[in-house]
């Protein structure tokens, strides 16, 4: 079954900033909680995001199990939105859809992450068990850390 995660973050930054940042995979395990052990393998010399793009991690994201991720970016449009999706991982489905909307405070970073788990029945059961509470402990993890960064709350 699939299932969808959606957030929601004003940033009191400007789009450039905001773009630099989050279109940078050296800075995913800065917003990336410690327990997770996110690693970027990929040695990325020009961290440029581009459509066709793979990067590779590890992450242990259960019971401190490493497993190998491999992300594709599918889609930029620069300094509006950007969609990473899973070609090797935990996931059955992995898409995660970046989007920063300029207003009078900054920019509005939303995201919209479509997924799905695998083992049919059981990949159900494992979602409702802990999955869903660890995405929801992942991204208001981040949404901790980039209020420090962007909103100079501590």
């Amino acid at each position: 079954m699939r299932h969808q995660l959606q957030r929601e973050q004003q940033l009191y930054c400007n789009l450039e900033t905001a773009w630099k940042f989050f279109s940078s995979a050296n800075n995913l395990s800065e917003i990336t909680p410690k327990d997770m052990n996110f690693i970027v393998l990929t040695k990325l010399e020009n961290d440029e995001i581009y459509e066709g793009m793979l990067i590779d991690y590890y992450v242990s994201p259960l019971l401190g199990i490493k497993m190998s991720w491999q992300t594709e970016i599918l889609q930029v449009s620069y300094q509006n939105s950007f969609t990473d999706f899973q070609k090797k991982g935990p996931y059955k489905l992995w898409n995660h859809f970046h989007e920063f909307i300029p207003n009078e405070k900054g920019v509005l970073m939303k995201d919209t992450i479509d997924y799905e788990l695998p083992m049919g029945f059981l990949g159900e059961i494992a979602h409702g068990l802990f999955v869903k509470k660890k995405l929801y402990h992942i991204f208001d993890y981040r949404h901790k850390v980039l209020e420090k960064l962007f909103n100079n709350k501590k």
